[in-house]
């Protein structure tokens, strides 16, 4: 598979699939994509109209508060983020912690209602 073919099957992917191939990536080569971030947002406004109205559609989760079953909510931040178990943590310690940022308001939803189910109160900003 050729560079450019690699790019085209990233681009046809939705939102939900392409966080769940960096989590993949950044699991089985041991590397983070917060590195990637600045750059990526950077590079979105010369994309276009649709990238910056896409933009402002963009919502933060939240935790306010783990909860009394702060475990089960530590294992459902790192599935969300894919982060190790000791950055989950410190993130849940650590209150209002950001989880995600720059979701869709649908896949907002989907995480909050994750962490609501682990007992966890979210906010979406």
């Amino acid at each position: 598979m050729t560079k450019e073919e690699i790019l085209q099957a990233i681009e046809e992917m939705s939102v939900k699939d392409l966080a769940e191939l960096v989590s993949a990536i950044e699991e089985r080569f041991g590397v983070s994509a917060q590195a990637a971030v600045p750059v990526a947002v950077a590079a979105a406004p010369q994309a276009g109209g649709e990238a910056a109205a896409e933009e402002k559609s963009t919502v933060d989760v939240v935790l306010t508060n783990p909860g009394q079953q702060k475990i089960q909510v530590i294992k459902a931040v790192k599935e969300i983020t894919g982060k190790g178990l000791k950055e989950c943590k410190e993130l849940v310690d650590k209150l209002p912690a950001t989880i995600k940022e720059g979701l869709s308001p649908d896949e907002a939803e989907e995480i909050k209602k994750k962490l609501e189910e682990a007992g966890a109160e979210v906010q979406l900003k």
